[in-house]
């Protein structure tokens, strides 16, 4: 990469940025200062891969949690059609695999309970606004007969 060059760009024939090589060398602090001056965390090389799938394929836990800190996608898929998680699987490091499955997992969670939220919040702007319960009438709640 020559001085003043863009972080995102490909620093080789194959699509390999500086921040690919990091993470694909278990070198987190170098990997830490990429991030830093904002390169994108989802930049696929010629094979698909992004910094989390090389991360992966080296084991790195520390890069790992690096790009997942950063909001990396970690189920992105590389062109043989393998998630990050499958490729720690594949190459023998477990802990990094049971880590991105955990990390996956939450964020699936945390997705479903935001939308619940999000319809429920909706449910609760019509009761207010009188558009969902037929006991408002006019911004105003009627009286029951007992009060009446």
């Amino acid at each position: 990469m020559e001085c003043g060059g863009a972080v995102n760009s490909p620093g080789d024939a194959v699509g390999l940025s500086p921040a690919h090589l990091a993470a694909g060398g278990g070198q987190a602090f170098f990997l830490l200062w990429q991030l830093q001056t904002g390169v994108d965390v989802n930049q696929q090389d010629c094979f698909g891969e992004t910094l989390i799938h090389k991360a992966a394929r080296s084991g790195s836990m520390e890069c790992l949690s690096l790009l997942v800190a950063s909001d990396a996608k970690i189920d992105m898929c590389n062109k043989d059609g393998h998630t990050a998680e499958e490729l720690a699987l594949s190459c023998g490091f477990l802990d990094c695999a049971r880590y991105l499955a955990t990390v996956k997992l939450t964020q699936d969670t945390f997705s479903k309970a935001q939308s619940s939220l999000y319809g429920l919040r909706e449910t609760a702007a019509g009761i207010k606004r009188g558009q969902c319960c037929q006991t408002i009438f006019n911004g105003k709640r009627r009286r029951s007969d007992a009060f009446v």
